[in-house]
């Protein structure tokens, strides 16, 4: 397919694996072996096993009728929220918990924003009795607690980053110098689609089975298996990278990618890094990045603790950059509106993550025969603390 990555790692100008040498042996290795063994017909098999009759897939693709009637198209909802764990994230770490196994790694480590990452690495973790270190930045510890317990429980142990703005960025780095201290028997589960070589590519597979029942549904359910437009979040961009995968070819079909506005593009404090972003190096890919004229990273902001990530996945950066997807941002008020818009019109809580996404139908000309599919990411039970502080329903 014209939008996967090169043998070098790189989405045209975007990725590669810009990585301290002591890291080059670990991501050498997942380089060389990923491919050959996540198609392997007995990982294949005990993938979609247990994506089955773990995880709870397929997930429905629900027709939102209320929604449809107050938006005057067809809008259909990817429910990645019925997941077990409660969000999308359990692809990935089923698919990355198989691999380390295969690769005869004995312990896991991870990074977590909003801690679904977090939590879905420490449920396979607990599934595989494998041992599991988290990092989350405490500032996120402290707006996801229900969250960070949920991962004690499982049997994890949560390492608050206390660097810089001590959420997303600052996790992963400190999970990157973890791994870097621990080459031989650690495996890092990246959750999302950043990251060196061959992360991007690995999680985009792993999350692309998304957009392949998302094509079986809507083929069953209207006969084309085509929408008119696919809606999805982006923070690093795992699940809007699992929402378009299977459309990325289909130039017919607009890929939306919405991105957090927070108090604004303008006022500073923001995550939409397509629009305030410019080519840089994070987190070991070239990518688009906030950041200031001599190149240190903008602390991002937003109301959405998953969202707040100064870049995007490099898969991402080109596809804006090539103007395959057309990326749009949302406030904090718009998302956090729309989040109670769909639990009054629905009966869907959905994480402030996924809000942004169904925030981004109001910037949308829509036609009545147009079909919107929306990816709902994951579900509002871990946001609760923030729609009460929030306040404004």
């Amino acid at each position: 397919m014209k939008f996967d990555v090169n043998e070098q790692g790189y989405y045209g100008q975007f990725g590669g694996a810009y990585i301290p040498e002591m890291l080059y042996p670990n991501v050498e290795e997942l380089r060389e072996k990923y491919l050959s063994i996540i198609y392997e017909s007995g990982f294949q098999a005990e993938f979609h096993k247990l994506l089955k009759d773990y995880v709870g897939r397929p997930t429905p693709l629900y027709l939102a009728k209320r929604l449809s009637e107050r938006y005057k198209a067809t809008i259909y909802l990817k429910r990645e929220d019925l997941c077990h764990t409660g969000a999308h994230k359990i692809n990935n770490t089923i698919g990355q918990i198989l691999l380390a196994k295969r690769l005869g790694k004995q312990k896991i480590i991870a990074e977590t924003g909003a801690g679904q990452h977090g939590v879905a690495t420490a449920t396979v973790c607990a599934l595989m009795g494998m041992e599991c270190i988290v990092y989350m930045g405490k500032l996120d510890m402290e707006r996801q607690r229900p969250n960070v317990e949920r991962m004690r429980i499982l049997g994890t142990t949560v390492v608050p980053a206390l660097s810089g703005s001590m959420t997303l960025k600052d996790a992963t780095n400190e999970a990157m110098r973890h791994w870097i201290n621990h080459p031989t028997d650690t495996h890092y589960i990246i959750g999302s689609v950043v990251g060196p070589h061959p992360y991007p590519d690995m999680v985009t597979r792993f999350q692309s089975i998304i957009s392949e029942e998302i094509k079986k549904q809507l083929q069953a359910e209207i006969g084309n298996p085509y929408p008119d437009y696919m809606l999805a979040c982006v923070g690093g961009g795992s699940n809007a990278a699992g929402a378009f995968y299977h459309f990325l070819s289909d130039e017919h079909v607009n890929l939306i990618g919405v991105e957090a506005g927070g108090k604004g593009v303008d006022s500073g404090e923001s995550a939409a890094t397509t629009a305030l972003g410019k080519p840089g190096v994070l987190h070991g890919s070239k990518t688009l990045l906030m950041q200031t004229v001599d190149g240190q990273v903008i602390e991002p902001y937003s109301i959405s603790a998953g969202l707040d990530y100064p870049g995007i996945g490099p898969l991402h950066a080109h596809l804006f950059d090539v103007g395959r997807v057309q990326f749009l941002n949302v406030t904090d008020d718009e998302a956090m509106n729309a989040g109670i818009e769909l639990s009054r019109t629905e009966g869907i809580i959905p994480a402030i993550e996924s809000a942004h996404a169904v925030a981004a139908l109001q910037k949308l000309d829509l036609y009545e025969d147009d079909v919107v599919v929306i990816n709902l990411s994951g579900r509002g039970d871990k946001d609760l603390e923030t729609y009460i502080r929030w306040g404004k329903y």
